[in-house]
């Protein structure tokens, strides 16, 4: 054999780690938080919430970068309950500066403030408060999770456009269900519809026997409305609501028809092929935590094989610009928003059994994209952190 015909062929065998291997080494961070007692267990949280999304993206993210010469680590770390998640954090930053964290809001804030952490790319993947998007905003984090005015505004544009105007609402104890109340209100205020009657749930029976008989003597004195409200987020009661109100009336917002970035039942956009490989892997269905750990991962994926380098200033640089967009099965790409760092994306309405629709709705307009109808706009963020 010739010499240039051997040392051609001797490159076309060398695996690309020989010829020159980008790698980009990501930590996945799990903070354990406390989850109140509810009354019902049929839905129990995998233990790998969250987690498994960012692994089958690591696995789509070899597919292609295998022949490009890009190889994708995930590391795995996970604080319990009582540890000390900024030490782990320090740990993790000491040898990537890609974090892919699923943390409660004060301590996603607390690792973005690590000095360790002001080059770093963080990607929010569960903590939806709307505040982070907005004057609680950081310069160094991505939200691949939707936050809960993407998900309360794609529901009242749902009920404004069936004119389902006068509504009332049921809200729990918790936090995070009064959290969930606060936004569905925004979004009322924000597409003209009107909560009138509002009740807090303060039932600690077993609803599992007393639902029809406590559900409709709690709801009659709610007055005239076209849809009930549910403010449930915890999962503790809402699930005993539909069907059993004093008014024949539809169930929104926790239960009934929901909001969420993904849901076991999305299957139109190429969606069926993206659950049926995430089932074979993990067993069980997709959850939206899954999907915003795995669009988090595969924002890095699609970002490297574009042209951006694998250091979090360049992908960063890259996710924010013009240039980059994510096929997301959802019938739309993705971008982030430039002014709070907020992954722009549909918002499936779903009931138990099928896809209802998706927000945007048709008739919601807006001089950018109709995505940005969902959430917090550019005037309304105050994002310092962005607009510096």
């Amino acid at each position: 054999m010739k010499p240039l015909a051997a040392m051609v062929l001797s490159l076309v065998l060398l695996p690309w780690a020989a010829i020159g291997e980008t790698r980009i080494d990501v930590t996945y961070l799990h903070v354990e938080t406390p989850r109140p007692p509810v009354l019902s267990n049929l839905d129990p949280e995998p233990a790998d919430l969250g987690l498994a999304g960012a692994q089958l993206a690591v696995r789509d993210n070899a597919t292609t970068g295998r022949f490009l010469g890009h190889a994708y680590t995930l590391d795995t770390v996970s604080v319990a309950l009582g540890e000390d998640p900024l030490a782990a954090a320090r740990r993790a930053l000491s040898s990537t500066d890609l974090l892919v964290l699923d943390a409660p809001a004060e301590v996603l804030l607390a690792i973005a403030d690590l000095p360790e952490a002001a080059r770093a790319l963080i990607f929010n993947t569960s903590a939806e408060d709307t505040d982070l998007r907005g004057q609680n905003c950081r310069a160094n984090i991505l939200h691949s999770a939707p936050s809960l005015a993407m998900r309360t505004d794609a529901l009242a544009q749902f009920l404004a456009q069936r004119r389902w105007t006068r509504l009332a609402m049921i809200e729990g104890s918790y936090p995070a269900d009064k959290a969930f109340a606060a936004a569905l209100e925004r979004s009322a205020r924000k597409f003209g519809l009107k909560i009138g009657a509002r009740k807090t749930w303060a039932f600690d029976a077993d609803m599992r026997r007393h639902a029809a008989q406590e559900v409709p003597l709690f709801t009659q004195d709610l007055g005239k409305y076209d849809a009930l409200l549910v403010a449930d987020e915890t999962g503790d009661f809402g699930r005993y609501i539909a069907y059993n109100t004093w008014l024949p009336r539809p169930v929104v917002g926790s239960e009934g028809l929901t909001a969420a970035a993904w849901a076991p039942v999305v299957e139109q956009w190429g969606a069926a092929q993206l659950q049926s490989r995430f089932h074979e892997m993990t067993g069980r269905q997709m959850y939206p935590q899954d999907y915003a750990a795995w669009a988090a991962l595969r924002s890095i994926g699609e970002a490297v094989t574009r042209g951006a380098a694998g250091d979090a200033p360049s992908l960063h640089g890259f996710l924010m610009s013009g240039d980059f967009e994510l096929a997301g099965f959802k019938g739309r790409p993705l971008t982030y928003r430039a002014w709070n760092g907020q992954l722009r994306q549909p918002i499936p309405l779903t009931q138990p059994r099928a896809l209802v629709t998706q927000a945007p709705l048709e008739g919601f307009l807006h001089p950018r994209t109709e995505l940005d109808t969902l959430g917090l706009d550019a005037p309304e963020a105050g994002c310092a952190a962005y607009a510096a």
